[in-house]
């Protein structure tokens, strides 16, 4: 099933200035449910800017863009607010944990924020505790916990409003590697459960673990794999060798 639908995205920053910035000049692709997918590319390449396009944290210059068949460029700013709250997901690569609450609390916040009875708060926080492994430290604070603790932490916050997508920026870019690959092997698991996720990362090792990854240069796709029956040694090659061939300015 067709979850997320782009179709000649474009962002342009200073349209009226006599320099202005293409940042995303033609970006076309879907997204199916259950579908876990790495974008890829080189500093500048759009990314980022993608990224805050498909979450409405800003608006295409133009193209269409679909999320569930609601047209997200037609929400207005408090419209797009409530609808970040009750469809998508986020994790960021520094955890942006309020170090002022603790663990459980920071989980619980995408819930207050949409009225959401404690009780039910209780109950949806028990299963992903025992399945990321912060049993233990949910009620400590932040600054008490280890950074693979507190991106647990981050990813029971993105998954308790029980998301249509997950979107994940560089989650692993501020861990070592042994921690990148228990949060990856997390990611596998949330992903075997059905949850639809979409990574921007630099690593090729992260991006391995996705069934699907695309390559961004100067706005547009560049090329796209599929993991298929691949291992992810083999995958990661394929991720590696496609990544040299963009960076070294190869068609």
């Amino acid at each position: 099933m067709n979850l997320l639908h782009l179709s000649h995205i474009k962002r342009t920053y200073n349209a009226n200035s006599t320099h202005p910035v293409h940042a995303l000049k033609d970006i076309s692709f879907d997204v199916n449910a259950g579908e876990y997918i790495a974008i890829m590319g080189e500093s500048g390449a759009g990314k980022s800017t993608l990224l805050n396009i498909i979450a409405t944290l800003e608006k295409a210059s133009a193209g269409e863009i679909l999320l569930n068949g609601q047209d997200l460029s037609d929400l207005t700013a408090d419209e797009a607010a409530k609808y970040r709250r009750e469809h998508l997901g986020f994790i960021f690569q520094h955890f942006n944990l309020l170090d002022s609450l603790s663990n459980r609390d920071n989980i619980y916040l995408p819930l207050v924020l949409a009225q959401v009875p404690v009780a039910e708060m209780a109950k949806r926080v028990k299963p992903l505790a025992k399945a990321l492994g912060i049993n233990k430290i949910i009620d400590r604070f932040p600054t008490e916990t280890s950074g693979g603790q507190q991106q647990r932490v981050a990813i029971a916050r993105a998954l308790i409003a029980q998301p249509d997508l997950l979107l994940a920026d560089e989650p692993t870019g501020a861990l070592d590697s042994n921690t990148s690959n228990e949060i990856l092997d997390l990611f596998d698991t949330v992903n075997g459960n059905g949850q639809t996720i979409i990574m921007v990362t630099h690593s090729a090792a992260a991006a391995s673990h996705a069934k699907r990854t695309l390559f961004i240069k100067d706005g547009r796709i560049y090329h796209e794999l599929f993991r298929g029956d691949d291992s992810l040694k083999e995958y990661q090659e394929q991720i590696s060798n496609t990544m040299m061939t963009l960076t070294n300015g190869g068609e």
